[in-house]
C-alpha cells in the first residue's frame, strides 16, 4: 500500500515516499486504527516498521493543535528513547512539530527546560517520565495518546509499576479529556495478556506474524561448546570469517567487560555496552560501532530491545538469555527490513533449560552442531581426569560427538 493512500497530510506523504517504497504491514494496520482514535495492541516482529507505525500517527494528530504536550511514547531503555525521537525528528520538523526524548542520564534541570517549550511528543523511559510528572514538569491536561512501545520489555524488566502511577497521572478514560493507549511488542506472554486486558479499551488487536516467531531472514547456527572454551571459540569465529561488523550479547557486564579485553588482546576492535556505563559513553560506544569504527560491540540485553543497527550482518549470543524472548529480540537486530543476516550461539551444557524454553516459544529445532576445533567433553565424574589426553585427538573427537548425541538426544 503507497503512502498516499493514508489520510497524511502532503509534507509527512512525501518524505515517506521518499525513504520508503511502500508501507510495511503493522503501518498498514496501525495508522489508520491510531488516527480513528481507537486503542492498539500490536504484535510484529523486530525490524517490521513498528516505530514509524505509531509515530507518523502521532505526529499527524498533534499537527493540527500544537503548541503543547499531547503524545507520550514510553520505552525501555535511554538507546531506544534516543533512537525513536531521532527516527521522528525528520517527519517533525516537516510540520514544525516538536518530539523530545526524556531519560535517566541526563540532567533533569535541562529537561525542564525543554519541557517549557511545550513540546507536543515526549519520547521517555518510565523512571524519568514519573519523576518528572511528580514534579509537575509537565502539563499533560491536554494528552490523548500513550504508546507502550516494546511492551514486553517494560514488562520484564520491572516497570509496570512505575507505569501503572504514570497512567494514574494521566488523564483518565473516564474523564472528557481521555486518551487512547496503543501497545506495540515483538512478543506476548500470558503476563503481558494479562496487563493488556486491564489497560486497554476494546484494542484494535494488529497481529502481523506469528506470535513470537522469528526473522525468515536470519540463518541460524547452533554449536555446543565447553564453557570455558567459549571466548576461544568466539575469537576464532570472529577471524576465520571477518565479518565487519559483529554485536555480542552476553549475560552479565562483569563478563561483557572481561570479553572485551580478550577480544582486544587478541587483536580485535571490540567495545562493550552496558548499563554501569555512563550515558555520555553508552553514546559515543553505539555511535562508533554504528560507524564501523568498532567492529565488534558486546552488549548485554540493554540492546536486544528496539536499536536498529544499518545492515548488521551477525548477532553472536556468547551466553543464551535466561528468557526465551530475549533470544527472539537478540536475534532480532540482524535480517532487518527484508534483509538477511547471520544468528550464531554458543551453547554450554549449563544452558540446556534455556535452549529448552527458547525452543518450545519459537517452536524451532535449533540443532547443536559441533564447531570445529572446539570438541567437547562430557563432565568428568569424581574418579575421572579433568584433562582429556593430548596424544589422542582421535579419541577426543569420537568422544566430542558422543557428547553432542546425547545432549541432542536428552533435549
Amino acid at each position: 500500500m503507497p503512502y498516499s493512500n493514508l489520510p497524511l497530510c502532503p509534507e509527512i506523504s512525501t518524505l515517506l515516499a521518499a525513504n520508503f517504497k511502500t508501507l510495511t504491514e503493522v503501518q498498514q494496520l496501525a495508522i489508520p486504527s491510531i488516527l480513528e482514535n481507537k486503542d492498539v495492541l500490536a504484535i510484529a516482529q523486530t525490524g517490521s516498521g513498528k516505530t514509524l507505525a505509531y509515530g507518523i500517527a502521532l505526529l499527524e494528530q498533534v499537527r493540527l493543535s500544537p503548541c503543547t504536550t499531547q503524545a507520550i511514547v514510553l520505552v525501555p531503555t535511554r538507546e531506544l528513547a534516543q533512537q525513536v525521537s531521532e527516527s521522528l525528528l525528520p517527519y517533525a520538523n516537516a510540520i514544525d512539530v516538536s518530539a523530545i526524548s526524556l531519560c535517566g542520564g541526563i540532567d533533569k534541570d535541562i529537561q525542564k527546560q525543554q519541557l517549557l517549550l511545550s513540546p507536543e511528543i515526549l519520547v521517555a523511559t518510565p523512571g524519568r517520565l514519573l519523576d518528572l510528572l511528580l514534579d509537575k514538569a509537565i502539563d499533560v491536561s491536554r494528552l490523548h495518546s500513550l504508546v507502550l512501545d516494546e511492551a514486553d520489555r517494560l514488562l520484564d524488566m520491572g516497570f509496570w509499576p512505575d507505569i501503572q502511577k504514570i497512567i494514574e497521572l494521566l488523564p483518565s478514560k473516564h474523564q472528557t479529556s481521555k486518551h487512547q493507549t496503543a501497545m506495540f511488542s515483538a512478543t506476548f506472554s500470558s503476563e503481558l495478556q494479562t496487563q493488556a486486558a486491564l489497560l486497554l479499551n476494546e484494542p484494535k488487536r494488529i497481529q502481523t506474524t506469528v506470535t513470537n516467531s522469528l526473522v525468515e531472514g536470519i540463518e541460524e547456527t547452533l554449536y555446543l561448546v565447553n564453557k570455558g572454551s567459549k571466548a576461544n571459540a568466539l575469537i576464532s569465529e570472529l577471524k576465520k570469517n571477518n565479518w565487519p561488523q559483529v554485536l555480542v550479547f552476553i549475560g552479565a557486564k562483569d563478563n561483557a567487560d572481561a570479553l572485551c579485553k580478550k577480544l582486544n588482546k587478541a587483536g580485535i576492535l571490540a567495545a562493550a555496552l552496558h548499563g554501569n556505563k555512563s550515558q555520555q559513553e553508552r553514546e559515543a560506544t553505539l555511535e562508533q560501532f554504528k560507524q564501523k569504527q568498532v567492529n565488534v560491540l558486546i552488549a548485554t540485553d540493554l540492546l536486544a530491545r528496539g536499536i536498529h543497527i544499518e545492515h548488521l550482518p551477525v548477532v553472536i549470543n556468547v551466553e543464551l538469555p535466561s528468557h526465551a524472548e530475549a533470544y527472539v529480540h537478540r536475534i532480532g537486530r540482524t535480517a532487518r527490513a527484508g534483509e538477511q543476516g547471520i544468528a550464531i550461539s554458543l551453547v554450554c551444557h549449563g544452558e540446556t533449560e534455556y535452549l529448552s524454553a527458547i525452543r518450545q516459544l519459537t517452536q524451532r529445532e535449533l540443532a547443536l552442531q559441533e564447531l570445529e576445533g572446539f570438541p567437547v567433553t562430557d563432565k568428568p565424574s569424581s574418579g575421572q581426569s579433568k584433562r582429556a589426553p593430548r596424544d589422542k585427538k582421535a579419541n577426543r573427537r569420537t568422544q566430542a560427538k558422543k557428547s553432542i548425541k546425547q545432549f541432542k538426544s536428552k533435549h
